[in-house]
């Protein structure tokens, strides 16, 4: 194991075509209030139910961040090299020492494809349109199509009203079912903030629609903040996919090569997938109904739009390559456009669904960490005897919202200070997830607790069977919940503060890159 200095790393990070997976495995909330531009989240509570996915590569150069080197990154690294990880080193006094080197330190989340939102709205001026605007347009009875860009699931918990749900991703091949043939009437997209609304709305700009076209300023919390009502618990589901090809088809692949990515053959993308020097993903763009109904073997699902905001929740390796499949060479195209964008090497894979089989790869792909959870318990009993130690491995605000009786939370990262009066000659059971629990019961072995045991999170059937839960508002403390993100969490359930504080920090992020950082993007 191996020491790597803040300067030695930065140094790393701008190098062109090396490849590096920077994880930073403190909790979220800890990585949330700050971490390096690149970094990539992945807490030590999963660090092996999660490292399969972000680094499929097993001799993939690693380096590891903790807080100021207090030991968890070292830790991390004995277990990476369990799974056989075999290129692992850490940052050299953690992050404290990375931002006293004077590097910049990131607070927020996805915060690569944030600023890369603000910088394609920097660089194309894309038209917005004030809340103020819109709802005068629609009370004036003025024709609009308000297209919300998120997924269906954030659209239900809150949307504009008499707005369509259409994620991103899926614009090319449903637009069409939307328009019906309109081109005069403006079309506005939304999202909670600024990205997807700039980057959807500049999609369809460049797939060359007719129709005007604007991003809303500032999405949801934009629209709330001029004082205006969200609906909520919308039941409209997605516009209809229009399955012939459209003109958008060949808009959408002419906009891909221009902006540096291209197609290529099953054979090629097999030769990338068997590289064992470079590490590429596969994935496969389309919506989750089809995803799960039929796909290319080892094909990770992303949907398209997703894919472009929140790049770091499936890809850990900086400069490593991705191949996007599809069905019809439709949305992988609009995809892959924005991602060469991003500065990653990518392509689609031609001939979309008829050349699914050809992608068999030869090299064997990395199973998912498979160590066995402890044994299963069934009894709740067991569990709420107070002979038991009960751990509780979920998050600290499930915990705080309820929890069986007698149960203590855990987290992997804080096990030193949290157990440190525990007689380890009682049985534990972990309670929640079975990753989790997996990923925590070597560290218990290691510290002399000889029984184990599991038992799944089932509040419902817990509350049928008669046990009365235990709420805990201030337990953990604040300070303690080192896997909630504090930062303006609160957004979207009416705190307009935390949506002004949110936007500045969105607005704000260009101005934090420094020349590497804005080099590593291709506008």
């Amino acid at each position: 194991m191996l020491a790597v200095t803040p300067q030695a790393l930065k140094q790393c990070l701008a190098t062109v075509g090396k490849e590096i997976a920077l994880l930073d495995i403190r909790e979220f909330g800890e990585y949330g209030m700050g971490h390096p531009f690149h970094a990539v989240n992945l807490p030590l509570s999963r660090l092996e139910i999660g490292i399969w996915r972000l680094v499929p590569r097993l001799s993939t150069p690693i380096v590891v961040i903790d807080e100021k080197d207090e030991g968890r990154a070292r830790h991390a690294i004995q277990c990476l090299m369990h799974l056989g990880y075999c290129d692992v080193s850490w940052l050299e006094g953690g992050i404290v020492a990375w931002r006293e080197a004077g590097h910049g330190v990131f607070s927020g989340v996805n915060v690569v494809s944030k600023a890369f939102g603000e910088l394609v709205h920097e660089r194309y001026h894309t038209p917005s349109i004030h809340a103020v605007t819109l709802a005068d347009w629609q009370q004036r009875g003025r024709s609009v199509y308000v297209i919300d860009g998120r997924p269906i699931d954030e659209y239900r918990k809150m949307n504009i009203p008499n707005s369509t749900c259409c994620p991103n991703g899926e614009l090319v091949k449903r637009l069409p079912s939307i328009l019906d043939g309109d081109t005069a009437t403006p079309v506005v997209i939304n999202c909670a903030g600024r990205t997807r609304s700039i980057i959807g709305a500049q999609t369809l700009r460049w797939l060359g629609i007719e129709n005007p076209v604007y991003a809303l300023e500032n999405g949801t919390q934009g629209w709330r903040l001029a004082g205006f009502e969200l609906e909520h618990g919308s039941e409209r589901n997605l516009p209809p996919q229009i399955r012939n090809e459209s003109s958008f088809g060949v808009s959408a692949r002419q906009l891909a090569e221009a902006n540096g990515a291209r197609a290529i053959e099953a054979r090629t993308a097999r030769s990338w997938l068997d590289d064992s020097h470079r590490t590429t993903y596969l994935f496969d763009v389309r919506s989750a109904e089809e995803y799960w109904k039929a796909s290319a073997v080892g094909a990770i699902h992303a949907p398209g739009g997703q894919l472009i905001q929140a790049t770091d929740q499936w890809v850990g390796v900086y400069r490593s390559r991705i191949v996007l499949i599809d069905d019809d060479e439709c949305r992988a195209p609009v995809v892959a456009a924005w991602l060469a964008l991003m500065g990653i090497e990518v392509a689609w894979l031609k001939g979309g669904k008829s050349e699914w089989t050809e992608l068999a790869s030869s090299y064997p792909p990395m199973q998912p960490f498979s160590a066995p959870s402890p044994p299963a318990i069934t009894d709740i009993e067991t569990a709420l005897d107070p002979r038991t130690l009960t751990l509780d491995v979920r998050s600290a605000m499930e915990f705080r919202n309820g929890h069986l009786p007698g149960s203590r939370w855990i987290n992997r990262a804080l096990l030193e200070c949290q157990l440190v009066d525990v007689d380890i000659t009682h049985p534990v059971v972990l309670v929640g997830d079975a990753g989790r629990a997996a990923c925590l019961a070597p560290d218990l072995t290691a510290k002399g607790f000889k029984k184990i045991g599991w038992l799944r999170d089932d509040i419902v059937s817990w509350k049928k069977s008669g046990v009365r839960l235990e709420s805990s508002p201030d337990d953990p403390s604040d300070a303690s919940c080192i896997d909630y993100l504090f930062f303006v969490h609160d957004r979207h359930d009416g705190n307009l503060e935390a949506s002004r504080r949110y936007l500045a920090w969105e607005l704000g992020l260009l101005a934090q890159l420094d020349a590497d950082e804005r080099a590593s993007f291709l506008i």
